[in-house]
């Protein structure tokens, strides 16, 4: 599995249909889903745009090979992809909530 890594408050994943293809809240601004390769840069990129926001997060484990839209690395070092179309629901191998430190700090996501 080539798995990549997406963080989206639980809040707005919980309220979306499930059996519809996942769309983030700013993809109509942005044009394409972020995501992250690695475990420990997740949590980097978490916690150095997010660490603020108390609100509870998930990880969603993205399986790269599964993924029917673009998929383009547009800077360098290539660990963060784009998704460029809405996320078919079959590519999301887990869904699984962000751990936090005391102090509101991103942990990497767990292994599958």
């Amino acid at each position: 599995m080539d798995l990549t890594f997406h963080l989206v408050p639980q809040k707005y994943f919980d309220t979306l249909n499930p059996q519809i293809d996942y769309v983030p809240e700013p993809f109509a601004r942005e044009g394409f889903i972020h995501c992250t390769d690695g475990a420990d840069e997740m949590a980097r990129t978490a916690n150095r745009y997010y660490k603020s926001n108390a609100e509870p997060h998930y990880y969603l484990y993205i399986d790269k090979s599964r993924v029917r839209a673009r998929i383009q690395y547009d800077a360098e070092p290539r660990i963060y992809p784009h998704i460029y179309d809405t996320l078919n629901r079959d590519a999301i191998v887990a869904v699984r909530a962000a751990q936090r430190e005391i102090d509101g700090t991103f942990l990497p996501p767990e292994s599958l």
